[in-house]
């Protein structure tokens, strides 16, 4: 290959990325990136003050169910595998909360970032974060049964996520 064939490839080799990078940048404004940001920030939100309620409540009526001594004799009997199932539903509510408290950070991080830079697309490193914390609650709602709020919740947000992962060509999260 001659020189000149070689300083023609590479030229064009950058007119192609540089260009498809202000393509992307130009095909979105700022404001519409910003809106996608604050669905994942309030999709966030909202699962965590269900799962916190959640978790409340689960305690209030535990309390009043043993105070007021209506427990079954099932239950009264039963109590090492009452115990093995009470610390299994606490693994897998610390793994909910652990996975919803990354994807904060990650989403803060990302909107600390996206407010400080003319261009939203570089960005992007965040943007990845955000998904893969994503996907790592998604596993954990495929394991755990949380009950239709919870998927109510997960389904929003997941969806509000791929919007935001397309947005910066970023892969989304599978259904």
């Amino acid at each position: 290959m001659s020189r000149r064939t070689a300083m023609t490839l590479a030229s064009l080799v950058c007119a192609v990325v540089f260009g498809w990078s202000a393509l992307a940048q130009g095909t979105y404004t700022k404001a519409y990136v910003a809106d996608r940001i604050r669905k994942v920030e309030d999709g966030v939100d909202e699962f965590r003050d269900w799962a916190k309620k959640r978790g409340e409540d689960a305690k209030s009526r535990a309390e009043s169910a043993q105070s007021s001594g209506k427990t079954s004799r099932r239950t009264r009997t039963s109590s090492s595998n009452t115990q093995a199932r009470q610390d299994q539903a606490k693994n897998t509510k610390d793994e909910l909360d652990d996975a919803l408290g990354d994807l904060n950070r990650s989403t803060n991080r990302l909107r600390r970032k996206f407010d400080a830079t003319d261009k939203w697309m570089e960005t992007k490193v965040q943007v990845e974060q955000v998904v893969e914390d994503g996907r790592r609650i998604n596993q954990v709602m495929v394991r755990g049964n949380y009950g239709t709020q919870a998927e109510r919740y997960w389904g929003a947000l997941r969806t509000a996520i791929n919007d935001l992962a397309r947005t910066y060509g970023v892969a989304p999260l599978g259904v």
